[in-house]
């Protein structure tokens, strides 16, 4: 059985920092691409940022580019979301995902294993 466990969200406020941990149990890790997306109340899952199987090509949505920085630890079976110099407007429940379709993607559809999600509050 797979499962995905986020952590590490809180309340902060604005210009502080995060770092978001995806514990995966259940699959071979190392094989999936993994993204972080993000829903804030009253709107849809967006994506964030997506990192391929061995942690050598990223990518991020424009509204987090030069602020997060996604990695993995495939012994671990965990991949990461720093968050630096945070908004009010990054507020939001932040999810993990595994791609499904073999690639990394920015399509939520694409992406299977959710775990929960970890809830992120910046303050102004």
């Amino acid at each position: 059985q797979v499962q995905v466990v986020e952590s590490g969200g809180g309340l902060v406020q604005a210009g502080d920092s995060l770092r978001l941990s995806c514990v995966a149990s259940g699959l071979t890790f190392s094989g999936y691409p993994m993204g972080w997306f993000r829903q804030a109340p009253g709107k849809e899952r967006e994506f964030v940022a997506h990192i391929n199987w061995n942690g050598d090509s990223t990518y991020y949505a424009d509204s987090v580019k030069g602020r997060f920085t996604i990695s993995r630890a495939n012994a671990k079976n965990t991949v990461y979301l720093q968050m630096n110099s945070l908004k009010p407007e990054d507020t939001a429940v932040y999810y993990c995902a595994a791609s499904l379709v073999g690639r990394p993607s920015l399509r939520a559809v694409d992406y299977g294993y959710w775990g929960r999600g970890t809830q992120v509050t910046v303050s102004s």
